[in-house]
């Protein structure tokens, strides 16, 4: 791959992550912990469903270790220490961030590891397998199973699947869910 699309990954992951930013900036701690009613999770499920996800898959492109851990738990109060991947909504619904500004300091910190990890990549590598088919149970059922077909899923479909693709589907509910709690959306 070129070192255009490279850049092109580059600018829309730093895109997607400043919607979290503004996002965030302009919530607060009654916001994210709303529950609008039972079966529909508050944004706090979002938030940091997104940003574990996002941590965990660098590892998996080559990059650094996640940085979440017990005490970055303890730290956020999170009302449940996992990112939901596997659990259903009524398991989820108990979501909830006790220390706002220290998830923001996280997700500050999982957000540049992303972007500094990305910066540093060889074009050449974007076309790398990372997941070779046929696909691992989890893995085979998922939309990136789907877009990496039987070549199994490249670097650079993983980067758009795992974290830009991902961020901006969970980013569409954080919208949804600010008009739910009085707030407008985050573009037109």
């Amino acid at each position: 791959m070129s070192t255009e699309h490279l850049n092109s990954l580059q600018r829309r992951l730093r895109a997607m992550h400043s919607l979290y930013e503004d996002a965030c900036s302009t919530m607060n701690i009654d916001h994210v912990n709303y529950v609008e009613r039972e079966g529909v999770l508050p944004i706090a499920f979002s938030l940091v469903h997104q940003l574990l996800i996002e941590d965990g898959a660098i590892v998996f492109l080559g990059g650094p270790a996640p940085l979440f851990n017990e005490q970055w738990a303890t730290d956020i109060g999170l009302g449940i220490a996992n990112h939901g991947k596997e659990m259903s909504v009524s398991e989820m619904m108990d979501q909830r961030i006790g220390h706002y500004d220290r998830f923001i300091e996280l997700q500050t910190l999982v957000f540049r590891a992303t972007e500094d990890f990305v910066s540093q990549l060889d074009p050449a590598t974007l076309e790398e397998i990372v997941i070779s088919s046929p696909y691992p149970p989890g893995i085979a059922s998922t939309f990136s199973a789907r877009v990496g077909g039987s070549k199994g899923i490249c670097r650079s479909d993983a980067i758009e699947c795992w974290i830009y693709q991902h961020g901006l589907r969970h980013m569409g509910e954080i919208e949804h869910a600010r008009a739910l709690v009085g707030l407008t959306g985050m573009t037109s």
